[in-house]
């Protein structure tokens, strides 16, 4: 008996999605649940898995193809046995393997080919999509003998060079939807937002201290480790509080306060940079919130993050310091009004009490809509994040 495997129900802000790659051949043996091939949207990777075990006997759809909520993808059969479907399935693809003996050829290969008299089925592409480069040409007309070794190259020879050298190439690669979409909300909040960014930084001595501390009880009393992020979170919220128009944003001619805080914390992935959402963040222990952002990254490296994890925020968190950076501006994620940057923690020369001393020290950033968030705004609500983290007691007392 055979079935059919469709495009599972995009989600209802979705409305189609590409077929990045299939997992499986026909031929090949499926498990119940396995995954067959993933859809990549403008926000996530979903998965389509097997609805039954069997062989997969047919693809209807090819990699990189656009499909929407329904469309038949695959056929499995449940009675055929691997061995016997995938002699099936060679026989069928073997005029098409014979018709591919030759590799597609950009157009720079190609003009390599015409004035190298090289033979086309000698060349083995490694561009997408098995397309031959003119590097791939080049290589296959080098002669097999050994070459002798070329002569010290001298500063004058290298002057007298002309010309860029052989073999440079380039490769054209499509964006994929979810790096589409990361560019246009950020060309989006750049044309349609006035940004502004206000800088300060912190002493992160009272929080190495704490950590230092706490760290291994926490870990043993909640099972997962302490971060500093737990506590941007808590200050954050702090903030907004105090600064409710921080966590507002404009839709037309009006203001939209939140009574609530959702808090964004901005995941790189390989495909990109995600921003899933802590839901009722000051709700939240620092436990909570340490392991709800552990799952998200592994959620985002795994490719499982939902759409709804992704959807809302009053309000983001990026920290660049994980990957070096000093310091940085942040774009807003609209149509929240503004977006927290953390950076590096790097020991420095400041002035306490009238004497020079070595802290560790954080650059914070927070990019903001001026037309609804005033200097003096935020200014003080950055201030605010500094003073608590500075003193994490107030985040206990809420001073």
């Amino acid at each position: 008996m055979t079935i059919e495997v469709r495009v599972p129900q995009l989600p209802e802000s979705v409305a189609d999605a590409t077929l990045v790659t299939w997992h499986k051949r026909p031929g090949d043996a499926v498990s119940r649940d396995e995954n067959l091939a993933d859809l990549e949207t403008d926000k996530v990777v979903l998965e389509v898995p097997a609805p039954v075990a069997g062989v997969l006997v047919e693809v209807k759809v090819e990699a990189g193809s656009t499909v929407t909520g329904g469309v038949l993808l695959a056929v499995i059969d449940e009675t055929a046995t691997a061995g016997a479907a995938a002699a099936k399935a060679a026989d069928a693809a073997a005029p098409v393997a014979a018709a591919k003996a030759e590799p597609k050829l950009s157009p720079a290969a190609k003009r390599v080919v015409e004035e190298q008299k090289v033979d086309p089925a000698s060349v083995s592409g490694t561009g997408r999509d098995g397309r031959a480069t003119k590097q791939d040409v080049l290589k296959a007309a080098a002669a097999p003998a050994p070459v002798a070794a070329a002569p010290v190259a001298t500063a004058a020879s290298v002057s007298a060079a002309s010309g860029p050298r052989a073999g440079r190439t380039e490769q054209r690669v499509p964006m994929s939807r979810l790096r589409s979409r990361i560019a246009a909300r950020l060309v989006e909040a750049q044309s349609t937002q006035a940004l502004l960014t206000t800088f300060n930084e912190v002493d992160m001595s009272a929080l190495n201290t704490a950590r230092t501390r706490y760290k291994d009880r926490f870990e043993k009393a909640h099972g997962v480790r302490l971060g500093f992020m737990s506590f941007f979170v808590k200050a954050t919220v702090e903030a907004l509080r105090r600064f409710p128009i921080v966590n507002a944003y404009v839709d037309g001619t009006d203001i939209v306060y939140h009574d609530y805080y959702d808090i964004g914390v901005a995941v790189s992935t390989e495909r990109g940079l995600i921003v899933p959402v802590l839901r009722d963040a000051d709700l939240m222990s620092c436990a909570d919130v340490e392991r709800s952002i552990g799952d998200f990254a592994k959620k985002g490296r795994d490719g499982a993050i939902t759409i709804d994890e992704l959807t809302g925020g009053t309000f983001s968190i990026t920290n660049g310091g994980v990957f070096g950076s000093l310091m940085s501006t942040p774009i807003v994620n609209a149509p929240q009004s503004a977006i927290l940057g953390m950076h590096k923690v790097q020991d420095r020369p400041v002035v306490v009490d009238g004497q020079i001393v070595i802290r560790p020290m954080m650059y914070l950033a927070l990019t903001y809509d001026h037309r609804i968030i005033d200097g003096r705004d935020a200014v003080q609500f950055l201030v605010t994040i500094k003073d608590c983290l500075e003193d994490p007691a107030r985040l206990l007392l809420q001073i």
